[in-house]
């Protein structure tokens, strides 16, 4: 599939928003629980193919911060989900040379789940291939505020004048500092709302929405959004 986009510019970083599991159960007449599933096995796939393009940074949107209001068993389906996956993630990517790095409050999982995440970003720290971040627990606004208390706790301890704050300050406290904002963010799924992910990071993002749900989502509809990348015209405010 690679030779479809050969020639093109790839982004440096992409940020996908993976919407569409429950709908493709339901399309199917099977639980939420078991759209969730297959989702998470596209992950692995979708993710291995993208760091073979040529994208240095991809940011998945695993799970926000509003996803606890959803129902109990849909939420404990997904924490055992994201249990087995990160089990499989301190093996996966190993000859892929993908570094894992999470983003997000991790502090509401589980003890066990958190002990995992660790483990399988100490497991990645040193590999040099695409960076993959999961975001899990992740707001964009929850993210913002965190890094408007940083500040401002700097400056009740005097550490930084409320006048000499720039944008470098409030982008050093976010999840992403020191990484490129994303070029193109992609929505499966149909939907055209960014839904509180990299709400900061993403003002000039191209944006790219498919009606493949998530699971269905393959290296095909990956390369169409290339394609549709390389047709913008990023003028970034200019003329």
């Amino acid at each position: 599939m690679i030779d479809n986009i050969s020639g093109l510019i790839i982004p440096e970083h992409v940020g996908i928003i993976m919407d569409g599991n429950g709908r493709w159960a339901k399309k199917r007449a099977l639980p939420r629980s078991v759209g969730h599933k297959f989702g998470a096995q596209n992950f692995r796939k979708i993710t291995r193919y993208i760091s073979k393009t040529g994208v240095k940074v991809l940011t998945l949107y695993a799970f926000s911060t509003e996803n606890w209001k959803r129902p109990i068993e849909e939420v404990t389906a997904l924490m055992g989900l994201f249990k087995q996956n990160l089990i499989d993630l301190l093996t996966d990517f190993r000859d892929d040379d993908i570094k894992v790095v999470f983003i997000g409050d991790r502090s509401a999982f589980s003890p066990k789940l958190i002990e995992l995440i660790n483990e399988s970003e100490e497991v990645a720290k040193n590999r040099k291939g695409m960076l993959l971040n999961i975001a899990m627990n992740y707001g964009s606004r929850d993210e913002i505020l965190r890094s408007v208390k940083t500040i401002a706790a700097d400056v009740r301890n005097n550490k930084i004048d409320p006048e000499d704050i720039t944008l470098n300050d409030i982008e050093s406290h976010l999840y992403t500092a020191g990484l490129p904002d994303p070029d193109l963010i992609i929505r499966t799924g149909g939907e055209f709302r960014l839904s509180n992910f990299l709400l900061y990071q993403s003002a000039y993002s191209e944006f790219y929405s498919t009606e493949t749900l998530w699971p269905d989502f393959n290296e095909k509809e990956f390369d169409k959004a290339i394609i549709e990348y390389n047709q913008r015209n990023r003028r970034f405010g200019g003329v």
